[in-house]
């Protein structure tokens, strides 16, 4: 036996809306676009600082030390498999439920147990499909800072737990809750709690973005009218421009951020390199460097 112990944690619950239907139409097909979802999700929850704890069937259990995290995690799964359900025919999408419950569990070796998990599996299956249910734990510690909405459901009866679990389904985008009006127990709050945080809009991206490149046409503006044959601006436009691939990569969730800022930085010595060319291509040593740590990041990962 393990040594058991008990900590606080936030548990991340997921599963498939009718996989038992897309099994029974295409087994093999179904199979392979749970892996890759998968592969998505647990690339996801890593770069959220969460681990995945266990897998079965289309179920997936994860928890992570940042309540932040978790659900920034969940809302970067929900929208990158919405993109790869866009490419599906409707009736062979792969729609998952995402529970989310900050609660104190038992540790036995690798696993979890306790009312925390068990909150966090009720609170995925009432979940729409393709949508996100938080506990009011969980609310309580995002609502200010994580760049969606929310509304409340109502208390949700949980086995073993003698009150209703007040729950909150997270808005992304204009995406519309469907839970199930017989999914919600209890009398529910006589207005919606929907609030919308101020952290990160993508207009605030834009802003950067043309922020940066009024600057560096100022500062090329300025080389030119004072021309005195060095085109000295070519290093701050350089830097600009690694600053505003680095703010697009803080959002992006196509690719690991972490290699990806690698690869940046690698290209900004590319860059450095060409601009002071003496010739020697001196960015190749940095460059190697950097592509083993991202070598050894993606076998880590594999």
């Amino acid at each position: 036996m393990g040594e058991t112990r008990r900590k606080l944690t936030t548990i991340f619950c997921a599963d498939v809306q009718d996989y038992t239907r897309l099994m029974g139409a295409d087994e093999e097909g179904t199979l392979a676009a749970l892996k890759r979802c998968r592969e998505a999700m647990g690339r996801l929850i890593e770069s959220h600082g969460g681990r995945i704890i266990n897998t079965w069937g289309d179920g997936l259990i994860a928890d992570f030390p940042s309540v932040v995290e978790a659900v920034r995690a969940a809302v970067d799964t929900q929208n990158e498999l919405a993109g790869f359900n866009a490419r599906r025919p409707e009736e062979g999408r792969m729609l998952f439920r995402i529970g989310i419950n900050l609660g104190d569990v038992i540790v036995e070796d690798d696993d979890i147990y306790g009312d925390g998990v068990n909150i966090a599996a009720r609170l995925q299956a009432s979940a729409s499909a393709g949508g996100i249910v938080i506990s009011s734990t969980v609310y309580d510690q995002v609502r200010n800072k994580v760049a969606v909405g929310f509304e409340f459901l109502g208390p949700l009866m949980v086995k073993n737990v003698d009150e209703g679990v007040p729950s909150y389904a997270v808005r992304i985008g204009n995406a519309r809750d469907e839970t199930p009006p017989a999914e919600r127990s209890g009398p529910a709050r006589p207005q919606p709690v929907a609030e919308i945080a101020e952290a990160r809009p993508v207009s605030g991206r834009r802003r950067l973005f043309a922020m940066l490149g009024v600057i560096a046409a100022v500062l090329i503006a300025i080389n030119l009218l004072s021309w005195q044959g060095v085109f000295w601006a070519r290093f701050p436009v350089l830097a600009l421009a690694v600053v505003a691939a680095l703010a697009w990569n803080r959002d992006q969730t196509r690719f690991n951020r972490k290699i990806t800022a690698l690869a940046i930085v690698a290209l900004g010595l590319v860059g450095i390199n060409l601009l002071t060319w003496t010739g020697q291509f001196w960015a190749v040593w940095p460059i190697l460097g950097i592509a083993a740590v991202m070598g050894l990041r993606w076998s880590v990962r594999r």
